[in-house]
């Protein structure tokens, strides 16, 4: 029988509104008496965190490096990231926050990357996959890839891929995507992932972008054995993020005072990194508030998401990336 935490959880996961804001935080985090993530010991751990001078990625990497861990700071420039980096320090007393300048919808930058990082470290303890943004026009890379699935999709894969000696190391190492709730209202599509100049829309791509991830992500579990490196995605629910508030303005207006902080928003991501108890018990799972959610709400996405699909995504993915993995 469900306790009293599961039907209040039952309740206002129903409903978006309440569930992504931080309503839904404050309720989850008091019932299910969450652990405060300031209790855990993360020396001698290394993680690798993408897009991290901002937001919810800043909030993670300050979080993981206060709590002991060698923390690598990512973001396109090298100033700006080092700027972070020592901010981080700044605020935590720690000696061991380190730098890497990639963009990671850049293709080459994300090889060096991946060149930079393996002659550096043995083991990688995490790999937290937190770099994109929602563009509102339409860009491409050198490649001529959609900037946004370079960034989210493409990218990610192949450093994945990289560094999979690494993480294996850890034994089990830990590959983490910030994904979006917004990937709800998109189905699995590879002809149309990259949508065209004539019919681009910001929130529609970051959607398709966003689904594309939380499927990749199931797929590598099914190819790494969760005792090597276990796969986990998650949302946020709705934060007051920079990037929600440079473009979604009249979003943020609108729902306002309801917006999750970077702090809120970023929880569950440290949890997975950080904890070794549930995050390691699973991989290929999708995470709100520190529970497994399906990444279907609507019968409509789950109708797109079939094994000729996934396969597709996966090896378009192989296709675009160079990366050494096999075709599915």
């Amino acid at each position: 029988m469900p306790d009293f935490s599961d039907i209040v959880d039952s309740v206002i996961e129903a409903p978006v509104v309440p569930s992504f804001t931080k309503i839904g935080y404050a309720l989850r985090s008091r019932l299910d008496h969450w652990n405060d993530l300031d209790d855990y010991d993360l020396h001698g751990r290394t993680y690798v965190v993408t897009g991290s001078t901002s937001g919810l990625g800043r909030f993670t990497a300050q979080q993981l490096a206060s709590r002991g861990a060698h923390v690598v700071v990512n973001g396109r420039g090298h100033d700006k990231t080092k700027q972070v980096a020592d901010e981080i320090m700044g605020a935590t007393g720690s000696t061991t926050v380190s730098v890497v300048a990639a963009d990671m919808g850049e293709l080459d930058q994300v090889r060096a990357m991946a060149d930079d990082l393996t002659s550096r470290f043995d083991r990688i303890d995490g790999l937290l996959h937190n770099a994109g943004a929602l563009s509102n026009e339409r860009r491409e890379n050198s490649t001529g890839i959609e900037a946004t699935i370079a960034s989210q999709v493409v990218g990610p894969f192949l450093l994945t891929s990289l560094l999979l000696d690494q993480l294996k190391a850890a034994a089990p190492g830990r590959v983490i995507t910030m994904s979006s709730g917004g990937m709800y209202t998109a189905g699995l599509t590879v002809e149309k992932l990259q949508m065209t100049e004539e019919d681009y829309g910001g929130s529609e791509q970051y959607a398709r972008a966003k689904r594309a991830q939380v499927t990749l992500n199931e797929m590598w579990a099914q190819r790494v054995a969760a005792d090597e490196v276990v796969f986990h995605a998650l949302h946020p629910g709705w934060a007051d993020t920079p990037g929600v508030e440079a473009s979604l303005p009249t979003f943020r207006k609108v729902v306002g005072p309801l917006l999750r902080s970077s702090e809120e928003g970023a929880d569950t991501m440290v949890w997975l990194a950080a904890d070794d108890t549930e995050p390691t018990a699973s991989s290929g799972e999708f995470w709100l508030d520190r529970r497994t959610r399906s990444i279907h709400k609507v019968g409509k996405t789950r109708r797109t998401d079939t094994p000729e699909r996934r396969a597709q995504l996966w090896n378009w993915c192989v296709e675009q990336s160079g990366a050494d993995v096999d075709p599915w």
